[in-house]
């Protein structure tokens, strides 16, 4: 059923009030006029009865001590006053003229204790006992929907009742008739005029206030069509109209007013919540914010991950139901929520082994509280990131000071070089054992000259050369450069490439040697043959390759050296490929981890940016020992 218009709402209201304002005049009206003719036939039957009272106390005071009854005996008494009462002329005149005095007396007698009817208007009913009628006084006083029931109801005869005495001694009681027929063929002219006439003015009313309001509220239409077009999310411009100088003016200047407001109130809020919610969905953290009472109003898309529900069954919730369960989580919230004490980076460990970092700050405003903020984090993923950026700055001061020691040693071997070179040409014959000793300092000088030439390139600013390819191709043609070295330890190389492009943009040389030097790594840690696994896949906005071998894994003792520069545990191994490799991945934005488990192999993870993320139009970058950025 469509919804009533503002202005039809009105109407109704005004015109409703009208006519119960009416109705109620008339039904006063109604019963008032009831009242007055039902308190007016008791009045009549009252002074009819005080009438024949009146006339009749002088046959109940005659003196019978002159009379020849015995005065002992009631029932000689009763006939003897009997007759005096039916022989008094007065008496009789009185009761034979009673219905003309009014129209709703239906008839009168004089009835002794017995209910035996001394006298009555109609002689045949004199001696006979006359039957008992409701008394009128019960109707007089009873609720105007039972008089109103009387009068319309069926014909009914009632009493109006005046006690006689003789002596001291109770006789009988005058007995005054009255009979709804004739009250009804009195009072029904005029209360059905009455009822004509508030009918008529409540029709009358009804069709006034229906007219007016509607007149009068006639301009609630167009404020209430602006008050749809607001609520829509529309405004209709009213600059080129005439502005009226009343009410109707004024109030809608002020809803043009709102109106303006509200959109731009809406712009803004549109704004903020679109910001949130592509922060929210960006945020690696699970937060959670609640109001004042502990109800969730805001949840970010990793929660879910940390909780284990869906956030359309959290909003709304309180922590309770949230976080149910026996499980050292939900019981270190729920409590932080039941005795309102803050947690300040508390790290817990989840029933399946995952370590989780936790903070709840309970939010206050001028001393009142006004909501609460829990932060999920992992810390597995936190102590990594620590980790990365302890190594990063490691690799950082050792670039440094690489970069100042080579360039010390490099002029002194320079000058070596010059002055061995001017001692061979001076010393035109030279024994054999003589030659040998500078051949072998030759030989040492120009080792130490390629080790330093090797830090100078390890700190030397890279030039990368950016170029868009398939990252599927680029692990294809690893996979064939390690193949003689991977058949010569008996190692089965297996690609695991993902199905779909992996669009990169990236210096294919120096990432092809980086994922290379992984590679050989993995086949060299297999001495007696195996698998090793290269696979791609996508991985939210990047791109992920997975190399996985089955050596003897990497001991826990030197998991946080393997990146330094010059480390190794390989017999004639040069410690550079895993540091080269941890800073090809740097300076692409991208991450390198692993995990490893002795006995069982090792996992590298290389991670870098698809293409879609990339800057559009970037420019190659000379990166240097000091942009190191964390993985």
């Amino acid at each position: 059923m469509p919804a009533l218009r503002l202005k039809t709402k009105l109407v109704f209201a005004i015109t409703a009030m009208v006519l119960a304002i009416v109705a109620t005049l008339s039904t006063v009206y109604v019963t008032q006029l009831v009242r007055q003719r039902i308190q007016e036939a008791e009045d009549d039957g009252e002074f009819i009865a005080h009438e024949i009272f009146s006339v009749a106390r002088n046959a109940l005071e005659t003196d019978l001590t002159n009379s020849k009854i015995n005065l002992d005996d009631p029932q000689q008494v009763g006939e003897a006053i009997q007759e005096a009462l039916q022989t008094d002329a007065s008496l009789d005149s009185l009761l034979q003229s009673i219905k003309t005095w009014s129209p709703v007396i239906l008839d009168a007698t004089i009835v002794d204790t017995r209910g035996h009817a001394l006298l009555h208007t109609t002689e045949q009913f004199t001696g006979t006992i006359i039957k008992n009628r409701e008394d009128f006084a019960s109707i007089n006083h009873a609720s105007i929907w039972k008089q109103i029931k009387m009068i319309y109801g069926p014909i009914q005869e009632y009493n109006v009742r005046l006690s006689m005495s003789r002596d001291g001694q109770p006789f009988g009681e005058v007995r005054v008739g009255i009979s709804n027929a004739l009250l009804k063929d009195k009072l029904r002219p005029l209360l059905n005029h009455a009822l004509i006439f508030s009918s008529a003015a409540i029709l009358i009313s009804l069709i006034l206030a229906a007219g007016l309001s509607n007149f009068a509220l006639r301009p609630m239409e167009a404020i209430s069509r602006r008050l749809d077009l607001i609520s829509s999310g529309q405004m209709e411009t009213s600059e080129a109209k005439p502005q009226r100088s009343d009410e109707y003016g004024a109030v809608t200047s002020k809803i043009d007013r709102l109106g303006r407001q509200m959109r731009d109130v809406k712009e803004v809020f549109s704004a903020l919540k679109e910001n949130l919610d592509q922060m929210m969905a960006n945020l690696q953290d699970g937060v959670m914010l609640f109001t004042s009472d502990f109800r969730a109003v805001m949840v970010s898309a990793s929660a879910e991950q940390f909780i284990g529900k869906p956030r359309g069954e959290m909003l709304g919730c309180y922590p309770g139901d949230i976080f149910s369960g026996e499980s050292r989580l939900a019981h270190a919230i729920l409590e932080a929520f039941e005795t309102r004490s803050p947690i300040l980076q508390e790290e817990i460990e989840t029933e399946n082994g995952r370590r989780l970092q936790i903070s709840l700050d309970f939010i206050e405003e001028h001393g009142e509280r006004i909501g609460a903020l829990l932060t999920l984090r992992d810390a597995e993923s936190v102590h990594r990131i620590e980790d990365e950026i302890e190594l990063s700055r490691r690799l950082a001061a050792i670039g440094r000071l690489t970069s100042g020691v080579a360039h010390e040693v490099k002029n002194p071997i320079n000058a070596i070089v010059v002055h061995l070179e001017v001692l061979r040409q001076k010393l035109h014959e030279i024994d054999p054992d003589t030659r040998r000793h500078m051949d072998v300092i030759g030989n040492e000088i120009r080792r130490l000259d390629r080790v330093v030439q090797t830090l100078v390139d390890f700190t030397r600013p890279v030039e990368l050369r950016l170029t868009e390819l398939d990252m599927r191709k680029l692990v294809d043609e690893v996979a064939t450069l390690a193949s003689p070295e991977a058949e010569q330890h008996n190692v089965h190389i297996q690609r695991e490439n993902s199905p779909e492009p992996l669009p990169v943009r990236i210096d294919a040389d120096l990432v092809k040697q980086a994922v290379l030097n992984i590679v050989i790594n993995g086949v060299q840690a297999m001495p007696e043959g195996g698998h090793l696994y290269i696979g791609t896949r996508r991985e939210g906005e990047g791109v992920l390759i997975m190399v996985r071998d089955e050596g003897p894994g990497i001991p826990a003792e030197i998991r946080d050296k393997i990146y330094n520069l010059y480390f190794t545990t390989k017999k004639g191994g040069s410690g550079i490929g895993l540091a080269m490799t941890y800073r090809v991945v740097q300076l692409h934005n991208g991450s390198l981890e692993f995990d490893s488990v002795e006995g069982h192999g090792a996992t590298f993870y290389l991670r870098f940016p698809m293409t879609e993320n990339a800057v559009a139009g970037e420019q190659p970058r000379v990166a240097s020992e000091d942009s190191v950025k964390t993985a």
